[in-house]
């Protein structure tokens, strides 16, 4: 099970089982619950335009960045580092991805341990029982601790058990058909939910281009996030899924626009799928997780057929999330493994269990998930994004990565406007996020703790990299015949 026998490096048995994992790890449940209200509440179909814009102007040529990083190093993000800038602090920039996706990781878990208990309670038929009252149901299980850090660990085991069979043998085979199936199930609720009254009232609400949000910079604002969080760019999946490439696979194509592609589609899809429901039956569309986990759940036993409808949107929305913790789990395992001289076996327990042990603090609060979210969503992965552009732009330089590697057997090519996209645009974006959301919340404990943590995190990584190298440099050397 994913073990070290001697053989050459895991790679992808096939390109789609790459795309459908790359996919599958950055549509996550930002794009099921998330995608639909912050389109309708920023100016719908001109919201999805500037989203659009920005996607394909800024996210799909990172996304093509980080993914050449990984298949050039054919190594995990402190390895990538390390392979232009040396032994020493620049593995502590690699180090601080990882430490960053683990964190991320520790606050996902519980969002994914929540939509298996809604998915076993959509099996039972609980949501159908006279009486049933959606508001309660969810209060009585978010405070019970025991409950929610069960299913926290649950989770950790799902996820560990997969990621121990390694990149083809696990996280392909299970992808490529939890992908394609979440498309089919989101796409037969969304069906369903176009045959409801008021339905049309809905997709209005989504997609109605109310133009005087051109100008509105907190409508530009959201279409940002929105197109490079939802992408995942520079979280180090794709450098890591991208590591596993042979030589001849195709970067900017499966890497990139595909990936983008899938991940827009299955928002729109998300749209289509809630806000039907959403104004058929008078719920409120922003009022993101309780849009899920309350008011949706209220509207299954009114449907037709409902038994069936609210058992699919679970269904998909746990394979939305399920492959969303392999992806940012995986990050982790791939940089642990090659770094120390741990097995796989043993990387997957080291990297899973200190998730979930940081993560049962969020399996108990959704007020503590909120404000680890704030910090690593607002400046911790920004961070890390600045750190992987700012290597393939100004370390390799990113004519030189475009011309050497990018284009190499290539189905698209990607001509020079792509250069300063990763040079300039990337950077100084990943700037202005962390500085602009300090700026407007600043009176927010929370951003003055993210930005100490992250600037704590990243000095002392690159402190603990210096002393763990000059303590290898100062180990006695092994001689010939010597114990």
């Amino acid at each position: 099970m994913g073990e070290d026998t001697g053989l050459a490096r895991d790679q992808w048995a096939t390109r789609f089982g790459f795309v459908m994992a790359l996919v599958g790890a950055v549509v996550g449940s930002g794009n099921i619950w998330r995608m639909p209200y912050v389109a309708g509440m920023n100016g719908g179909g001109a919201f999805l335009v500037i989203y659009l814009v920005l996607l394909y102007l800024i996210a799909v040529p990172g996304l093509m960045a980080e993914t050449l990083l990984g298949r050039y190093t054919q190594s995990g993000v402190i390895g990538a580092f390390k392979n232009f800038l040396g032994e020493g602090w620049s593995e502590g920039l690699g180090l601080v991805v990882v430490i960053v996706n683990i964190g991320l990781m520790s606050y996902y878990a519980p969002v994914i341990a929540w939509t298996i208990y809604y998915l076993v309670h959509a099996v039972l038929g609980t949501f159908y029982q006279p009486g049933f009252d959606p508001t309660a149901f969810w209060a009585a299980f978010s405070g019970s601790p025991l409950l929610v850090v069960g299913l926290h660990t649950l989770v950790a085991v799902l996820v560990g058990f997969v990621l121990l069979f390694g990149i083809s043998d696990g996280i392909e085979r299970v992808v490529k058909w939890m992908i394609p199936a979440l498309v089919v199930t989101l796409s037969a609720v969304a069906i369903k939910g176009l045959t409801l009254p008021g339905a049309m009232e809905g997709l209005a609400f989504a997609f109605n281009p109310k133009w005087e949000y051109m100008t509105d910079a907190d409508t530009w604002i959201a279409a940002l996030g929105q197109a490079l969080f939802s992408t995942g760019l520079g979280w180090g999946i794709a450098l890591t899924y991208g590591s596993y490439l042979g030589e001849n696979d195709d970067v900017p194509l499966g890497g990139g626009l595909i990936t983008a592609v899938g991940n827009t589609s299955i928002g729109l899809l998300a749209i289509f799928t809630v806000f039907p429901a959403v104004f058929a039956f008078g719920l409120e569309p922003t009022t993101g997780t309780e849009l899920t986990f309350v008011s949706l759940v209220s509207i299954f036993p009114s449907m037709t057929g409902g038994y069936i409808w609210g058992l699919l949107f679970f269904l998909g929305f746990l394979f939305a999330t399920y492959s969303s913790g392999l992806g940012i789990t995986e990050v982790g395992v791939t940089t642990v493994k090659e770094e120390t001289r741990l097995t796989r076996t043993q990387s997957v327990i080291a990297v899973v269990g200190a998730w979930w042990l940081l993560g049962i603090p969020s399996a108990y609060s959704s007020e503590f998930l909120g404000w680890m979210d704030f910090m690593f969503g607002n400046f911790g992965l920004p961070l890390a994004t600045l750190m992987i552009l700012l290597l393939v732009g100004w370390v390799i330089d990113s004519k030189r990565a475009r011309i050497l590697d990018l284009n190499h057997n290539s189905d698209v090519y990607i001509g020079s406007y792509w250069d300063p996209i990763i040079k300039y645009v990337i950077p100084t974006v990943m700037v202005f996020i962390m500085g602009y959301y300090f700026a407007t919340n600043i009176e927010d404990p929370r951003a003055i703790s993210g930005l100490a943590l992250m600037a704590g995190l990243t000095i002392g990584s690159i402190l603990l990299m210096q002393f763990i190298r000059r303590g290898k440099t100062n180990e006695p050397a092994l001689t010939p015949g010597g114990d």
